[in-house]
């Protein structure tokens, strides 16, 4: 009987490691696939003693991903329990661990950014700029110093807890758990996406609909307003009472796209490029598409 294939602690440091570089490589059509892979490579070579093994593997995490690159880590720690058992006889396929890693890469996407972006970083550079501005040279040492141990700390323990958590998935394949598990992440990762298209996708149609002269008071008379700051002061007070801009009240297409649906164009762009992505076109096509037709339109006054 073969000897059942095990990573060892000194292999999950170097995936660790590698990890750390997991935006070396960045691309628009694929993202973070290239670090990903370079992550996986010491696990391929413990577990994978063929040739056409190691090609298959590391042909399979040259797949998309993308998500925060600190978060990463579970995901990484979860599809390294999957290969294991998959290189000692179990059913994992192809489909399983890209599932898994796309089902879970969304979800905690959204959970990286306000954690480290928007309350470490912001709480640790607050502390150093406070230090740095009485001059102690300490501020920007203790900056790098704690922004490191934190992020290390959390990349190493949050890999070692998805890893124990993916062999425990991996005990009950036959279950269905793990199918369940690929399906709730799928479809969490699918309300995520969904409630950031308004925020990521905007699109602004630029032909007037209506423009109406609007009544004497119904707007700042910039002309006959007092010199100087008095003058700003009485702008905005009556910006803050209602009063308009401009002597005319102009609606724009996208006004009356706002007033039906907020966000359909965006919505309507989005399920289009998910439907191109379903044909097999590739994302670089996609973009340049985008890129052209938004030219387009903005010369000929629609965007």
């Amino acid at each position: 009987m073969d000897k059942e294939l095990k990573l060892t602690k000194r292999d999950r440091i170097a995936i660790w490691w590698r990890s750390t570089f997991i935006q070396g490589s960045w691309n628009y059509e694929r993202m973070q696939n290239g670090g990903w892979a370079f992550s996986m490579i010491p696990a391929i070579k413990r577990l994978y003693k063929r040739k056409e093994d190691r090609a298959a593997a590391l042909q399979r995490h040259l797949e998309f991903f993308n998500t925060h690159p600190y978060v990463a880590s579970p995901i990484l720690g979860v599809t390294l329990a999957l290969e294991e058992e998959r290189s000692n006889g179990a059913p994992v396929d192809d489909k399983a661990i890209q599932g898994v890693k796309v089902g879970m890469m969304g979800p905690l996407a959204g959970i990286g950014d306000p954690t480290f972006w928007f309350t470490v970083k912001p709480i640790l550079g607050a502390l150093a700029a406070s230090l740095a501005m009485s001059g102690n040279i300490l501020g920007p040492i203790l900056y790098f110093v704690l922004w490191n141990l934190i992020r290390m700390g959390f990349m190493w323990y949050s890999q070692e807890l998805g890893y124990k958590a993916g062999s425990k998935i991996t005990d009950d394949l036959s279950g269905g758990l793990l199918q369940d598990i690929t399906k709730g992440a799928s479809i969490l990762g699918m309300f995520i996406l969904g409630s950031l298209v308004n925020r990521w996708v905007a699109v602004s149609f630029a032909p007037t609909v209506s423009e109406v002269q609007l009544d004497e008071g119904a707007y700042i008379d910039w002309d006959n307003l007092p010199a100087g700051a008095e003058g700003i002061r009485t702008a905005l007070i009556q910006q803050e009472e209602g009063r308009s801009l401009t002597q005319t009240d102009v609606t724009t297409l996208q006004d009356n796209l706002d007033s039906l649906i907020p966000g359909l164009a965006g919505l309507l762009i989005t399920l289009l490029c998910m439907w191109l992505l379903r044909k097999k076109v590739s994302p670089i096509i996609m973009i340049l598409g985008l890129f052209v037709v938004g030219i387009i339109f903005h010369a000929i006054g629609l965007m």
